[in-house]
């Protein structure tokens, strides 16, 4: 293996992350600024309202993008072992 097949299967790699990664760290940030938009409404300064809305909302995130993540990291994995490993 090459340092140049290296770069692109890492800079690959890197896209499908960001791709994979960006609407669950959306939603999570969108869900983190309505509770701390509420808790300076109401003047609630409770830790765990903020922590326990996220985890939730990130776990259906992830169960509801399940497929559409599995199926970017499967074709990312097809790309690399057809392209630079001449596997299949």
């Amino acid at each position: 293996m090459t340092i140049e097949v290296f770069i692109d299967i890492f800079r690959d790699g890197i896209s499908v992350f960001l791709t994979v990664i960006t609407p669950i760290l959306l939603v999570s940030l969108a869900v983190g600024l309505i509770i701390s938009i509420f808790q300076t409404i109401t003047s609630i300064n409770e830790q765990t309202l903020t922590f326990a809305p996220k985890i939730i909302i990130t776990f259906l995130v992830v169960g509801l993008l399940f497929g559409w993540i599995a199926q970017k990291i499967m074709d990312f994995t097809f790309r690399i072992l057809t392209t630079y490993f001449g596997m299949i």
